[in-house]
């Protein structure tokens, strides 16, 4: 099997084998302007974000969407195609880059769950508040 980040995935536990077996069965669009090619059969490149696409994406019945990167998230967010936002937050404060949200966005948010790790990252799962 394959190795994350220099680490032989055999050697790891059975959480993670199982994620890299789901991760390396999906098919993956990745939105990039730099990367000329993608080491993977199940991935492909888009050179940019084409909101009608996702759109049309997100109505097929059997597939889960999911999004990551600043830039692909906010370009998500601003095109109302965001349902449901998880956010880890880490027991470090690391300053700079891009903002964590994008200032002309603003959405209403529940707490659908949370969850609490050992080594004290809380994953937060928000899903848009309802208005009616």
């Amino acid at each position: 099997m394959p190795s994350a980040a220099g680490v032989p995935l055999r050697d790891q536990p059975q959480f993670v084998l199982e994620w890299a077996r789901i991760w390396q069965a999906t098919d993956k669009v990745v939105y990039s302007m730099t990367l000329n090619e993608i080491d993977s059969a199940r991935n492909r490149i888009e050179r940019t974000f084409d909101a009608a696409a996702v759109r049309k994406l997100k109505s097929e019945p059997d597939l889960d969407l999911a999004g990551a990167g600043p830039h692909l998230a906010v370009q998500a967010a601003r095109a109302g195609l965001v349902d449901e936002y998880h956010l880890l937050v880490g027991p470090a404060i690391v300053g700079g880059s891009n903002p964590f949200f994008p200032d002309d966005v603003s959405v209403d948010l529940e707490l659908l769950d949370e969850r609490r790790f050992g080594n004290g990252v809380v994953h937060l799962r928000y899903g848009l508040k309802d208005s009616g």
